[in-house]
């Protein structure tokens, strides 16, 4: 094959993204609605014929790649580098505490999150740049295989600006729904070319985050 396809799935929903809470490394587990999404995009993407799973660590992340790897009956392998973004002090805390607490961060936050610096919180520079290099040593070594990368919205949305070679601020102008694919194909001549974006058909049931 003289392409790489590699799927880009955000996690199913958890009890973070119902209460609009900002997840980061806190390790909340898919709740009902999320296990259900795990197992309908699960059915989608074996229609696909993957090869491999590569997922964040984070449980909501592993519960989605292993209901895909059930269906599909392919190993998963576990990359720190797909783990999601370090927030610091804003962990677990809700959208409403964050804008009280941190009222210019906020405004940071929903206007151009790139220049976002909190002690303590990864930005998001450091998050694409180990996501575009765990991406590119994956292609590397399975070449011509389809494989699927399950991480988090704050990983995800870097990584597709890196490959596309979209400037700042990417953040806001990428919208990625719970439980939803992506499809990116690498080939050597034309390099990562975006097959499809944010695709939910699959789904019965997820919720919208805009901030």
């Amino acid at each position: 094959m003289s392409r790489t396809v590699i799927i880009i799935v955000r996690h199913g929903e958890c009890k973070g993204n119902r209460e609009g809470l900002f997840r980061g490394r806190s390790d909340f587990p898919l709740n009902e609605v999320g296990l259900y999404q795990a197992r309908e995009l699960a059915r989608e993407l074996k229609k696909m014929q993957p090869t491999r799973i590569f997922t964040s660590p984070l449980l909501r992340a592993m519960q989605t790649a292993k209901a895909i790897r059930q269906e599909c009956n392919i190993e998963v392998e576990e990359r720190e580098a797909l783990n999601n973004m370090k927030l610091g002090p804003w962990e677990g805390k809700s959208k409403d505490y964050i804008a009280q607490k941190y009222p210019e961060q906020w405004q940071v936050w929903l206007n151009e999150p790139e220049k976002l610096i909190v002690p303590g919180m990864e930005s998001l520079d450091l998050v694409q740049e180990r996501a575009k290099r765990d991406l590119d040593d994956i292609i590397k070594h399975h070449w011509g295989e389809t494989v699927i990368v399950v991480s988090h919205r704050a990983v995800l949305k870097p990584l597709i600006a890196s490959c596309l070679g979209v400037s700042k601020p990417y953040f806001w102008r990428i919208h990625l729904d719970t439980a939803s694919y992506s499809i990116i194909h690498y080939e050597k001549k034309q390099g990562f070319i975006l097959v499809q974006l944010n695709q939910n058909k699959h789904l019965n049931e997820f919720i919208s985050e805009w901030q």
